[in-house]
């Protein structure tokens, strides 16, 4: 901006400095390459233009010596001059790659929170229920959100008329895999949840039936909460959704699985009564925080209890996905223990060296069950009446969300080795959590 202010002979020879590197940079590179015809050229033009910088000329003198050079240049520059416009954006963006690759491997690495075990301090997919159409955002409004929160929109409606029914299959949501796409180009690995409806008749005999149709199915990516979703949906104000599916009624049917098998399912009755072409669930699915990790601080100091805590899952041999597979991955939790730490829970708080734990006020939001937070779960490795020792090689790393949280109780004590880094910034999307990690 100050070239504005800058008199034309200033910017004339700034110019002429820039085309003087370029013919240092031409004759020190390729001198061996060039016959003596044309280093003698272009030592002639170079210093004749250097002359005319060193006597500070007039700006028209030093243009017409620019000119004269310029030539010479382009007849002997070969890679260096002249720059076709494809490579200059090459070399930037191999820069740029390069700059990126060492800022993420060794100062901050962006990282998306894949599963609810953080909530509510950090999210995963969380589902945003809207309880009648009237409430469903408009399209400029759903443009919007897509931008601020990464919300995808669900339209279920419902095929027949009857009884919403939820099933279970193995105490688990009866679901099976489906292909979807991220962004419309990238593929996607997704769930697919089936909803049925029922209605009881009366039998000749005098008993009752309960006959069951499809009612709608539900492709979500594999991370996204669904039984959060049913709960919102169905059972709004309960604990978490096995709470409400103990006090739900069901009824016990067969059905075939996703390559045509006979399966026994229970289906769970939500009491929600719904006709053909009405809406059974209308929902959109906000993303996960995404934050940046300070990659560098551990290297230099230790973890401290209560940090948001990121590390690997290489060498825990319990992280295994359903289908026994081991997950090569990164985790976000929060340092509950160091080496020569004493950790237990009782009666939903965790206690460090005989103690409440502190350090970061989801340990107490938990120990006082305030807001969404639930307390801790005794189970695994802190099962109630348990203590555990962490040994001199690890740490302990525990989710917000006890309930709902793969963590240390159940797969032991993270190597020091796999420590990554702490939560920095959550940069995206732009809701409550925006802003400095907590």
């Amino acid at each position: 901006m100050f070239g504005l202010f800058t008199s034309p002979e200033k910017q004339m020879r700034d110019n002429a400095r820039n085309w003087l590197d370029v013919a240092d940079r031409i004759y020190n590179y390729r001198r061996d390459q060039l016959s003596e015809a044309a280093l003698s050229d272009l030592r002639q033009k170079t210093e004749a233009l250097r002359a005319r910088v060193r006597e500070k000329a007039d700006a028209a003198r030093l243009k017409l010596a620019i000119e004269e050079l310029e030539p010479v240049l382009a007849r002997n520059g070969g890679r260096i001059y002249p720059h076709s416009g494809i490579r200059e954006w090459v070399e930037f963006f191999i820069v740029a790659a390069i700059l990126l690759v060492g800022s993420r491997q060794f100062f901050a690495q962006p990282f998306k929170i894949p599963t609810n075990s953080m909530w509510p301090t950090y999210n995963g997919m969380v589902p945003e229920v809207h309880a009648t159409t009237d409430a469903e955002p408009g399209a400029a409004a759903r443009v919007f959100r897509k931008l601020t929160l990464g919300a995808s929109a669900y339209r279920i409606d419902a095929q027949a008329s009857g009884e919403v029914l939820i099933p279970i299959t193995e105490e688990r949501l009866f679901r099976s895999p489906a292909k979807g796409r991220q962004f419309i180009v990238f593929p996607q690995a997704q769930y697919r949840y089936e909803l049925f409806v029922g209605s009881e008749r009366k039998l000749p005999n005098g008993t009752t039936a309960y006959d069951i149709k499809p009612l709608a199915s539900i492709s979500v990516p594999t991370d996204f909460d669904m039984p959060m979703l049913y709960r919102d949906a169905f059972a709004p104000g309960a604990f978490d959704f096995s709470a409400a599916a103990r006090a739900w009624r069901y009824v016990d049917d067969i059905v075939a699985d996703a390559d045509g098998r006979p399966m026994r399912v229970r289906f769970l009755r939500t009491g929600k009564h719904v006709r053909a072409g009405e809406r059974v669930l209308s929902f959109d699915i906000i993303t996960g925080d995404q934050l940046f990790v300070d990659r560098i601080s551990y290297h230099f100091v230790r973890p401290q209890i209560g940090s948001g805590f990121v590390f690997r899952t290489t060498n825990i041999p319990g992280t295994l996905d359903e289908r026994g597979n081991h997950i090569n991955s990164y985790y976000i939790k929060r340092l509950a223990g160091i080496p020569g730490d004493k950790l237990e829970i009782r009666s939903g708080v965790l206690y460090r060296n005989g103690a409440p734990i502190d350090g970061a006020q989801a340990f107490a939001d938990n120990a006082a069950r305030t807001g969404k937070y639930r307390g801790y779960q005794n189970t695994g490795l802190l099962a109630a009446g348990r203590t555990h020792a962490v040994s001199a090689d690890g740490y302990i790393a525990l989710g917000d969300n006890s309930y709902s949280s793969s963590d240390s109780r159940y797969w032991g004590e993270v190597p020091k080795r796999d420590a990554v880094g702490r939560p920095l910034w959550v940069f995206y999307p732009f809701g409550s959590h925006w802003g400095a990690a907590k």
